[in-house]
This record gives C-alpha cells, structure tokens and sequence, in this order.
C-alpha cells in the first residue's frame, strides 16, 4: 500500500492495519512465552534466571536515605518483577522448581542467623 493512495478516514484500511497489529502484537507474546518455556526448562536457565531476579533486587528492599540511589535500585527492581511476572504467568511450575533448586545450595539456615545476631 502506498503513502499516495492511503485515506486515513476509510475504515476498512485502518481496521486492517489494527488487525495486523494484533496479529504481530500476538506473534511476539507467544514468541515471549515461548522462550520463558525454554530458558526455564532446564537447571542452567533457572539458575540465570535466579540471578537476573537476585541481582534486580526483587527479593530486598529497595530503600535507601539517598532519593538517586533509591530510584534506581527501584528501577532495577521493577525490572525483576516484569521477568517474575513473565515466568509467573508463563510456567508457575518452573518458578516453583527454581525455588526449591535455590533452596538446596544455600547452606545457610536463616534460624542460625537470628540466633547469631546477638
């Protein structure tokens, strides 16, 4: 279609148009989902994932007394919230899985650290 012969008032062209949209819009979400389905299928893809999520900070306050310092660890933080929604949405399962893979290789027992604060 060119620039010359296009009439921004038919409505048969601009609903083609939308159309095409959705159709990539929903191309590029299965693609997305896809793509969460692999990365997660496998050990080494949950441990990536893992550290994407740890080092954005999605499991730590994002607080602090400087107002730059804050905004951009909110910022790297609600980064890592997009990525968990994504795998939330996409393979709940697998979150699950990683969680309990994450569990085993941390020695640390968090009742040690509360009974060694003092």
């Amino acid at each position: 279609m060119s620039s010359a012969n296009y009439d921004p008032l038919n409505p048969s062209v601009t609903e083609t148009g939308r159309e095409a949209k959705r159709e990539d819009a929903k191309h590029e979400s299965r693609v997305e989902s896809d793509d969460m389905k692999w990365l997660m299928g496998n050990r080494r893809g949950r441990r990536i994932v893992w550290r994407l999520l740890s080092r954005a900070g999605v499991y730590r306050t994002s607080f602090s007394t400087n107002a730059m310092q804050m905004a951009f660890n909110e910022g790297n933080r609600n980064e890592g919230l997009r990525l968990m929604s994504s795998l939330l949405q996409t393979c709940p399962e697998r979150y699950a899985e990683m969680l309990q893979e994450q569990k085993k290789h941390d020695h640390r027992n968090p009742s040690d650290d509360r009974n060694n604060a003092n």
